[in-house]
Parts: structure tokens; sequence; C-alpha cells
């Protein structure tokens, strides 16, 4: 089973190997900063089309993210 925890982790990762902040990520995805916290904390999910626009700001593939490479 695909647990909430190690999607957030792999966005976590991915942010971390970009190089980019969360305050940018945010900035380019066009949200508040403090919801990227809330993606990373398991507060919330990132709707699909904003989990869609992260893989591509970050130039990470969604099946990666989602877990998905393991299978």
């Amino acid at each position: 089973m695909i647990t909430l925890a190690q999607i957030q982790e792999r966005i976590a990762e991915a942010i971390r190997h970009s190089g980019m902040s969360q305050s940018e990520l945010a900035r380019r995805l066009g949200i508040r900063h403090q919801q990227i916290s809330c993606y990373l904390s398991g507060q919330k999910m990132p709707a699909l089309d904003t989990l869609a626009n992260i893989c591509k700001i970050l130039g990470e593939d969604a099946n990666y993210i989602l877990c998905q490479d393991d299978e």
C-alpha cells in the first residue's frame, strides 16, 4: 500500500533536489507558500492539477512522486 506519508516525502525530496525554496515553488504555482507547508506536513493534499504542476515545475515524473515506480 502506498501511504500519504510516502507521497509527502517524495514531494519534499523533489523540492530539496531542485534547489528551489518552498516559497519559490508556491510563487510559480500561484499559491501561498503556506500551502506547500500544508502539503508536506500532511494537513492537505494538493489537488490533481496542482500535483501535476508541482511535478512539471520540479522536473519529476508523477509516477515517481506517487510511488508508482516501485511496482
